[in-house]
């Protein structure tokens, strides 16, 4: 089976996140086929190549979000145009999936250099932080390092930015509006405005690779009638952290900024970086020729804890996640020789120490 052929296959089995029983079951047949020892655990699959003291994830995601509107072919279908394949997960990240599985197959054929054990996992839920790699690591074992695989252009992205979502509540005084004008009433959503403004105006260090990390207010509700003061206010804020910021320490300082209280609603996506100089990064630099870039969208990586690891895979950010998604033919290819220069390359720089 050529990479083509694989892409079109994952491609033309839709696997919506939380619904991946039948991608799983395609990609375990394959690998099983080409002599691998394959593992399941609900919809993941993961299986070993090689041994050696250093053991090295490969991963990437099985999941899609689900089709939006605009879409000019059938989300879940693969469709070739040409030297392009449209469908819904081409590029994020079947892509990286079959160049993936393909390199598990060159080296299961071959034999994999030694001093490494290549742990391949095709994992579930990406898309909705649920039961995919962050529970089944355990399944997996301790980890040296981890390539994570989305679609970056082949760039090696070496920082990648977190997630911190706090809710904010502005408590104020109720009564009726007429008589607002007599005093002894609180305006709850006045209170939250000026917090919102405070936000605007928070600034935070600028990452080398990411630049600043802006909080934006994405969600406001407040007020129970048009003729009520409101005594109760509610926001929430997004701010996508960078490597270096501490999630709880940034929440307690915005707490005292402003008037309303605030709470962590989410916290669990961690910023994430690795240092230049590790092997991976040494590796995946040789590997792709071009420099290290930072992202500003989250994935497994948020879940790997201090494992040192690289996101990057073929295909563009900017195609996920809208209609029209897709993969041209030289971009997989071009992963595959990529994924196999990459893996050779770890095994080599372990090697020298």
């Amino acid at each position: 089976m050529n990479p083509a052929e694989l892409l079109t296959a994952l491609v033309a089995t839709p696997s919506v996140s939380g619904d991946e029983a039948r991608i799983a079951d395609l990609v375990a047949g394959h690998a099983e086929a080409w002599g691998a020892r394959v593992h399941r655990q609900g919809h993941n699959v993961w299986f070993s190549v090689g041994s050696g003291p250093k053991r090295l994830l490969v991963n990437s995601h099985l999941d899609t979000v689900k089709p939006c509107a605009g879409w000019s072919t059938e989300p879940h279908e693969a469709v070739w145009k040409d030297d392009t394949l449209y469908g819904l997960g081409a590029n994020d990240a079947k892509g990286c999936v079959t160049a993936m599985l393909l390199t598990a197959k060159a080296l299961l054929e071959e034999g994999a250099p030694s001093g490494v054990e290549y742990v391949f996992a095709l994992t579930a839920e990406e898309e909705t932080g649920g039961q995919g790699l962050g529970p089944l690591l355990p399944a997996l074992g301790p980890l040296d390092a981890a390539i994570v695989g989305e679609p970056t252009s082949l760039r090696p992205c070496t920082a990648q930015r977190g997630m911190l979502l706090l809710r904010c509540v502005a408590h104020g005084r109720s009564g009726h509006v007429a008589h607002a004008h007599a005093g002894g009433l609180d305006n709850a959503i006045l209170k939250a405005a000026r917090d919102i403004q405070a936000v605007s105006a928070l600034r935070f260090p600028a990452h080398p690779l990411l630049g600043e990390a802006r909080a934006q207010v994405t969600q406001v509700s407040g007020g129970l009638a048009r003729n009520q003061v409101p005594d109760r206010c509610e926001f929430f804020v997004d701010l996508r952290t960078t490597p270096g910021m501490d999630h709880a320490k940034v929440a307690e300082d915005i707490g005292k900024a402003l008037e309303s209280e605030v709470g962590v609603h989410s916290a669990r996506y961690l910023p994430k970086g690795t240092d230049a100089s590790h092997p991976l990064v040494r590796a995946a630099v040789v590997a792709s020729g071009q420099d290290t870039v930072g992202s500003s969208t989250t994935s497994d990586w948020a879940f790997l804890g201090d494992v040192p690891a690289v996101k990057v895979g073929p295909g563009d950010t900017l195609r996920s996640h809208q209609a029209n998604e897709y993969l041209t033919r030289a971009e997989l290819e071009a992963g595959l020789a990529f994924y196999r220069r990459l893996l050779h390359g770890y095994a080599g720089e372990v090697s020298r120490g």
